[in-house]
């Protein structure tokens, strides 16, 4: 409570009342309305001059304007640099990220070192800034080749890793520590699964928990998705996410090595094969080529390329390589720079036709 400069009026003009004093940047949002019987009182940041005083007396008659004591409002801050600009030097604020991957309920923020003592007040900020969230994890370390996992420092909130994301209308039940999902790729979930048609059979060679091939599934009724990875933590979420979305008849999860599972299960049966693993798919694309039926089909295809590497160069690469496995590139269909990865690097996706 303090005290206010204060506009009493009737209750039935409050509406329009608060309107004009907006327009004339009159009405001070420090302050609650005050009620005095049927007398709204409106607390003003400073006295009204004698311009600003008339188009008031025209709306609402004679003024009548007091100090009273009214209830502070407390506003929240709707950034991390407005929660932290009272407690940062500027050179601080301006390292602050400007954007921070939500998964499910988790942030996950990547700080500068001059941040890394403060990062305690960064979580702190971005949870006072995000009430859906109840944990903030910092990046502490690149992510691993194999398992495609990175290490992160648990900076605000719970030490609960786990969460469920929705994206698109799927759900996907993860713990950011033990598996590879990145929130970033959703364009690309959705893009790839708008591609596939009824009655296709697609293999997910690199599947992680699944978002390329529940995607498809939920939009398709007829079809037939081998997911395949090599990681338990992986398979594991796979399958329960599979039963999440109610699509355990259309996918099957797999665990393995993609290319031991087409030689032995899935040679010349499938229709369109997703490639997903960036730093490794180049070692994969026989067997991709094994998996595409003898008619032909799509290869979704992901890799990482350096600036300025032009997509034509990449498409000459893969193109070099589909013909040592005694198939050819019939037709580029899309081609898309998704993210940087890190400086002067990008991951890049090519869709191409196979024959």
């Amino acid at each position: 409570m303090a005290e206010a400069l204060c506009l009493r009026l009737d209750k039935r003009h409050g509406e329009s009342a608060l309107r004009l004093l907006r327009e004339l940047q009159l009405l001070d949002t420090g302050f609650g309305i005050g009620h005095d019987g049927d007398q709204l009182l409106i607390a003003l940041n400073r006295s009204p001059s004698e311009p600003e005083r008339a188009a008031l007396e025209t709306k609402f008659g004679d003024l009548r304007i007091g100090t009273r004591t009214l209830s502070r409002v407390l506003h929240e801050p709707r950034t991390i640099i407005e929660a932290l600009k009272d407690q940062l030097a500027p050179h601080q604020l301006a390292s602050l990220p400007r954007s921070v991957d939500i998964i499910g309920e988790i942030a996950i923020v990547e700080l500068p070192e001059e941040l890394r003592k403060h990062e305690a007040l960064v979580g702190k900020a971005i949870l006072e800034t995000n009430r859906n969230l109840r944990t903030v994890l910092a990046k502490a370390g690149p992510i691993s080749t194999e398992k495609r996992v990175r290490h992160f420092r648990v900076i605000a909130g719970s030490d609960n890793t786990e969460t469920t994301h929705v994206e698109y209308g799927c759900l996907f039940r993860v713990d950011v520590t033990k598996v590879y999902f990145s929130p970033r790729l959703s364009f690309e979930h959705e893009r790839v699964a708008k591609q596939a048609r009824e009655n296709e059979t697609v293999v997910d060679m690199f599947t992680g928990v699944g978002p390329f091939a529940i995607h498809i599934a939920k939009g398709r009724r007829q079809i037939r998705v081998y997911a395949i990875d090599m990681s338990d933590d992986a398979v594991k979420y796979l399958q329960e996410n599979i039963l999440l979305n109610h699509v355990d008849d259309k996918v099957i999860a797999i665990k393995g090595d993609a290319r031991t599972v087409i030689e032995e299960h899935l040679a010349r049966k499938c229709d369109r094969v997703i490639m997903n693993l960036p730093t490794r798919a180049a070692e994969y694309v026989d067997a991709a080529c094994l998996a595409i039926k003898p008619t032909g089909g799509v290869i979704h295809y992901y890799t990482f390329c350096k600036d300025p590497d032009p997509v034509d160069r990449t498409k000459e690469m893969l193109s070099e390589m589909l013909l040592k496995a005694n198939r050819r590139l019939d037709k580029m269909l899309y081609s898309r720079t998704v993210k940087a990865t890190a400086p002067h690097e990008w991951l890049r996706a090519l869709d191409v036709l196979v024959r």
